[in-house]
């Protein structure tokens, strides 16, 4: 996969920080259960342009985002489709889950996550 450096707004690093010293039950759930551990390396709120991603995976290009309530409200909806397209168009591939995926289906999640991986892996 091209390595190009992704841009980065470092005006929001202190959000960042704050955002994963007070992650949800969920995202804490995914990071210690699966992402942590997992043999390719995953980041925690990382900043890529001016959006900061739940957890993202520089080697397969791959960002993780897991949505609470306001992300089903409309104006979540817009603002995630606009985050969505800009990540794409810097080449990244975004999978979502809701906060109840990781409660009730959260082995299939991981499942997901990790064929994902791999499929990205087998593109290269």
């Amino acid at each position: 996969m091209n390595n190009k450096r992704l841009p980065r707004n470092k005006s929001l690093k202190n959000l960042s920080t704050n955002l994963r010293n007070n992650a949800t039950e969920e995202e804490n759930k995914l990071w210690y259960e699966f992402l942590r551990i997992y043999p390719v390396r995953f980041n925690r709120q990382r900043i890529i342009g001016n959006y900061i991603v739940d957890f993202y995976c520089a080697k397969a290009k791959l960002v993780v985002e897991i949505d609470g309530s306001q992300h089903y409200e409309n104006k979540g909806i817009k603002s995630d489709a606009e985050r969505t397209r800009f990540l794409e168009n810097a080449g990244l591939k975004v999978i979502r889950f809701s906060n109840l995926d990781i409660k009730e289906s959260f082995y299939e999640v991981c499942t997901v996550i990790d064929s994902e991986i791999q499929n990205r892996f087998r593109k290269e």
